[in-house]
C-alpha cells in the first residue's frame, strides 16, 4: 500500500478526489476529498477518513451519525489522481438521509427519497445544530477573531471557562423553579454552548459523549 501511496497525484493543496461506492450494489455514494494523513488513517482504521475542505480538519465519515463506511477495497485511476473506495456502509452516505449524494437531476427531480430527514423529523429543533455549533466555536478556537465572545472565553483561559460552565448551571436551576419553560429553554441554550465551548478547549467531541451515552445504554 505505501507504494500506491508514493504513486498518487495529490494536488496543490495536498488533496486528491475520492469517489465512494458501494462494494454491493455499485451505486456510486459520495465524493469527497482525502489528503495523505486521511487516507493513512483509512486504510489504519478500516473506516473511511475525509479532509474537509470548509473547515480545514480531517472527518471520520459517520463519528457522530453512526452511518459508518467499512472499507472494503481502494483503487486509483489510470493517472493516480482519483481513488475508488468501496465500502459497506451502515447507513445513509448523505446528510439529507438520502442513500447516495447523487439523489437529484438537474432538473432538481429527487430519484429517491430520503431515508431520513432530519428537518423532517425535528423540524428546527434538528439535533444536528449541535455538530453545527460544535464547528463553529472549533473555528473560533483556531483563529480567534476580534470581537467574537467565544474568542474572549479562549482567550481569558480554562479557569474563566469554567465559571461560566458554574454560572450558566446555576441560572438552569433557577430557570427551572419558575412555571415559565421559555426561561428554562434559553438558559439550557446557554449552558450547552459553554459546555460545547469547554469541549473544545479540551479537546473532547461530541462523537466522544456520545460514545459514552451509547455505552452506557
Amino acid at each position: 500500500m505505501n507504494v500506491l501511496l508514493n504513486k498518487l497525484k495529490f494536488d496543490e493543496k495536498g488533496l486528491i478526489p475520492a469517489i465512494i461506492q458501494d462494494a454491493d450494489s455499485r451505486e456510486v455514494l459520495m465524493m469527497a476529498y482525502m489528503n495523505r494523513e486521511a487516507l493513512e488513517r483509512t486504510i489504519a482504521t478500516g473506516t473511511t477518513w475525509f479532509y474537509s475542505r470548509s473547515h480545514g480538519q480531517l472527518w471520520n465519515k459517520g463519528e457522530t451519525s453512526g452511518n459508518v463506511q467499512k472499507v472494503v477495497d481502494i483503487r486509483c485511476d489510470c493517472d493516480a489522481d482519483t481513488l475508488l473506495v468501496l465500502v459497506k456502509a451502515a447507513g445513509p452516505a448523505c446528510h439529507t438521509g438520502h442513500n447516495t449524494c447523487f439523489f437529484s437531476n438537474l432538473k432538481g427531480e429527487e430519484n429517491e427519497p430520503a431515508l431520513f430527514d432530519p428537518e423532517t423529523v425535528y423540524g428546527s429543533g434538528s439535533p444536528s445544530i449541535l455538530n453545527e455549533l460544535q464547528e463553529v466555536i472549533r473555528g473560533r478556537y483556531r483563529e480567534r477573531p476580534e470581537g467574537s465572545y467565544t474568542t474572549y472565553l479562549f482567550n481569558q483561559g480554562i479557569d474563566k471557562i469554567l465559571k461560566k460552565v458554574g454560572e450558566e448551571t446555576a441560572e438552569v436551576i433557577i430557570a427551572a423553579k419558575n412555571p415559565d419553560n421559555g426561561e428554562l429553554i434559553y438558559e439550557i441554550s446557554d449552558l450547552i454552548y459553554h459546555l460545547l465551548v469547554l469541549m473544545v478547549a479540551k479537546d473532547v467531541s461530541l462523537s466522544d459523549v456520545f460514545a459514552e451515552l451509547r455505552g452506557r445504554r
